[in-house]
């Protein structure tokens, strides 16, 4: 990826929710970039945020207390930006059909903030590989891309609530900036790798499914950070991208994806009735891209 020093101008951008996993290191490289980053976060006082500003190379770093539901909080963070990164982590300890509505109402109030923001040129907006995957006919297909959306009314039947909330929240955003012309990209990611995750995630709600229509995928943190930079940096970059950089497919990916979710138990689940899978998902659209960028090609 080119350095910071390729870009243009220095420009300002926006990073909600700024104290989410992925958006704390985004932020981090952002500002390494040389962005201005208004880190918009509904935990204003967290550890992350308070390492962030207590950095001193963070002088171009400003702090919002912003809230999902509240028009005017999300008006303020993003005054004067660029570019909006969106990546809502949900604040119940669990996901619900609620959870669902109550991201459609944020993705809602975000876009159309971002389209009463006269300086906004794009606007990343992170969604899921669960917004994809999930069909009634999604074994019929050969291959997977950004063109295939998850079924609402599947995700409802079998209650899978993140999928659900991914997808129609995605489709409200999609529907918004369309309608109201704001330039949106979406990265839809697959699990995220990292300490903060274990086999209680709501991404992990039919895994075995996913596991035997070759869709279980994984995203280690720098990858999707580098995904989203590329994709907000790039001209040439348009509608949804699959992120991932692994592919749970054998049964030795799979103990080992447990071994990683779950460190502390001393016997990881048995993967003997497992079999291969083959990989019926892609993301060659975003490899395309990210080639580019690194060779120059698009800068």
């Amino acid at each position: 990826m080119a350095p910071a020093s390729a870009l243009r101008f220095p420009k300002t951008v926006c990073v909600m929710d700024a104290s989410g996993t992925l958006a704390a290191s985004l932020t981090d490289r952002l500002l390494q970039r040389g962005y201005t980053v208004h880190a918009a976060t509904v935990r204003p006082g967290s550890g992350e945020m308070k390492r962030l500003s207590g950095d001193e190379n963070n002088k171009r770093l400003k702090v919002f207390a912003w809230d999902p539901f509240d028009f005017d909080s999300i008006v303020d963070a993003l005054s004067g930006c660029s570019g909006l990164f969106y990546s809502l982590e949900h604040q119940r300890p669990s996901y619900d059909e609620l959870a669902a509505e109550e991201e459609v109402r944020a993705a809602h109030n975000v876009l159309e903030a971002c389209a009463r923001t006269e300086t906004m040129e794009r606007v990343v907006f992170t969604s899921s590989i669960t917004a994809v995957v999930w069909s009634e006919n999604r074994k019929s297909t050969a291959d997977i891309d950004e063109r295939r959306w998850s079924s609402p009314t599947f995700c409802r039947k079998f209650k899978l609530w993140h999928a659900l909330a991914k997808t129609v929240s995605e489709k409200a955003a999609w529907a918004l900036a369309m309608d109201r012309g704001v330039d949106m990209v979406s990265i839809n990611a697959g699990l995220l790798m990292g300490p903060d995750q274990s086999l209680s995630s709501p991404y992990l709600k039919g895994a075995a499914e996913m596991y035997e229509d070759g869709t279980l995928v994984a995203v280690d943190l720098k990858y999707l950070v580098d995904a989203h930079v590329c994709v907000f940096e790039s001209p040439s970059a348009y509608g949804r991208y699959l992120c991932f950089n692994h592919v749970i497919s054998s049964p030795e990916d799979a103990l080992g994806l447990a071994r990683v979710l779950s460190p502390d138990t001393p016997s990881p689940p048995s993967s003997e009735d497992l079999r291969l899978s083959k990989q019926r998902i892609q993301n060659r659209k975003l490899n395309k891209l990210m080639m580019e960028i690194s060779s120059g090609e698009v800068l």
